[in-house]
């Protein structure tokens, strides 16, 4: 998701601590001189030891396939969203430009496949997300019974059928190949 500055870094540890759920929050600061730590509310990490965990990096894929994930905050490239669906994680959006805002769009509210932080973009980038705005959509992509949760599953499904024998990406690459070979 980037960097974030020191006020929307205590809202999102502030809406992490509410929401009562266990996370792994990579976390990336400004610049090498600052310290994750010093941006955090002061006895943060103390609060939220033994549930929480924060790092300057994480590996994408390892931690979307690991089958305790409960869900995903994301800035909503294409490549994440993919990755999402391939593991069955349903996202919490965060987009913060471009093309993101659209595929977020698309995610949460033409296809009911994500849940939102805030889909406002008129208003400045710069705006504070909440601690309420984002206790609540954690709290709605950790619901177990979530329609989005069940529609991620489902997608999931058929992003691995797809790719098997037999199915329509592994039949369009093949498809591929044979014209590219009979072009030759």
């Amino acid at each position: 998701m980037g960097s974030f500055k020191a006020p929307q870094v205590k809202e999102i540890a502030q809406g992490l601590e509410q929401s009562g759920f266990r996370f792994l929050w990579s976390l990336r600061v400004q610049s090498p001189q600052n310290d994750a730590s010093e941006m955090l509310p002061e006895g943060f990490l103390e609060t939220v030891q033994g549930r929480g965990m924060i790092c300057s990096w994480a590996p994408q894929l390892k931690v979307l396939a690991y089958k305790a994930l409960g869900g995903f905050i994301s800035h909503c490239g294409w490549n994440s969203i993919l990755e999402s669906f391939w593991f069955g994680v349903p996202i919490v959006t965060w987009p913060p430009y471009a093309e993101q805002q659209l595929n977020a769009f698309k995610m949460v509210k033409e296809l009911g496949l994500a849940v939102e932080t805030r889909l406002n973009y008129r208003k400045d980038s710069d705006e504070v997300v909440m601690i309420d705005e984002i206790e609540k959509a954690v709290g709605m992509v950790m619901d177990g019974g979530s329609e989005v949760r069940k529609k991620v599953k489902e997608m999931s499904e058929i992003a691995r059928k797809s790719v098997m024998e037999g199915g329509s990406s592994f039949n369009s690459i093949g498809k591929l190949i044979e014209d590219m070979i009979g072009n030759n």
